[in-house]
């Protein structure tokens, strides 16, 4: 099943999207918004799924699904929680500075709390005011939850997991390190993120979904070139059942809550650092990656950050190249 929401006041309409994301039909009449259909899943889910049908069978009315007026699947969210599942994103950054990862990192997850209260559309500019801040991109998977109990298992956490998107989590990396050293984690250098036009529940990526996480490459692209095409589910230190498990071992989830893989991130085919798309390698899902490997290499890094007039695409298709996800497609604009 494939779900959306179109721009419609803070909340969004929710829509039932075709398969081949042509079409769409509203969902109105069994449940106004997504949050709404979270928060009742077990009883709505099925009349959804119905209408999901009826769509691919052509008997219900459709209209016509632009992707541009599309808001993120959750235009707001109760929570946003991100994790860092691929350790070998960490592994470079801490390298690149002379600093070992801790032996924890492998067996417990990092993750911290992001702003919720409004994310950008996935065809919204990406608002920056001024490039010293480091404006970056980092494509990644998340998954949605329905109530999630405290201290719930890894193999539970898998079954409150009932939709997945792609996110372009927006970074500003000049404001990281200063507000890591309060001690305190990440605020001002976390702006909105963006989320895929298209939620899908997990059947729906078949044998591409196993153990909690996706194995298909996530394709990022930077000012119209490939940047990256990590496959999600290599070097996942943790999967996407494990970050839900980690962020309920001390508190309930709420219906909605959304839960971010982290920078999706593969090493290269030596086991090294991984190599840009244009070289035959996987490339990468964040600028940051990139820079840390020309540090490692050269003593400094050699490609800039993100400014006005730059473009990201963030988007994932299946075996047969269709679009599974719809595209998020964005632009840095001078705030």
């Amino acid at each position: 099943m494939k779900l959306a929401s179109l721009k419609h006041g803070r909340d969004g309409k929710l829509v039932v999207v075709s398969k081949d994301l042509t079409r769409y039909s509203s969902a109105e009449h069994i449940v106004p918004t997504m949050q709404a259909a979270l928060d009742n899943w077990e009883q709505v889910a099925p009349y959804l799924g119905a209408l999901y049908r009826d769509v691919e069978h052509w008997s219900v009315p459709c209209g016509r699904f632009h992707e541009h007026d599309a808001a993120s699947p959750l235009p707001r969210a109760y929570q946003w929680a991100d994790g860092s599942a691929y350790i070998n994103h960490v592994e470079l950054v801490r390298q690149a500075r002379g600093a070992k990862v801790p032996e924890s990192f492998y067996h417990d997850p990092l993750m911290y709390q992001g702003g919720s209260d409004g994310f950008l559309a996935p065809r919204d500019p990406i608002p920056l005011k001024d490039v010293a801040w480091g404006c970056d991109m980092e494509g990644e998977i998340a998954c949605v939850v329905d109530d999630v109990p405290m201290g719930v298992s890894k193999e539970d956490a898998a079954e409150h997991i009932k939709l997945l998107m792609l996110v372009n989590d927006v970074s500003l990396r000049g404001l990281i390190p200063g507000e890591l050293e309060k001690g305190f984690g990440f605020f001002q250098s976390k702006p909105a993120s963006a989320f895929s036009p298209v939620a899908v529940t997990p059947e729906e990526l078949g044998d591409a979904w196993a153990n909690s996480v996706i194995n298909l490459p996530l394709m990022v692209d930077y000012n119209g070139q490939p940047f990256g095409r990590a496959n999600a589910a290599q070097e996942a230190t943790f999967s996407l059942a494990d970050l839900v498990a980690h962020a309920a071992k001390t508190r309930s989830l709420c219906a909605g809550t959304i839960i971010g893989s982290g920078t999706v991130s593969n090493k290269g085919a030596d086991g090294g650092p991984g190599t840009p798309v244009s070289a035959g390698g996987a490339g990468y899902s964040c600028i940051a990656e990139i820079r840390m490997i020309e540090t490692i290499a050269d003593g400094k890094p050699a490609t800039p950050f993100m400014q006005p007039g730059d473009t990201v695409s963030v988007e994932m298709r299946d075996a047969a190249g269709h679009s599974i996800f719809g595209k998020i497609e964005q632009e840095v604009v001078a705030a």
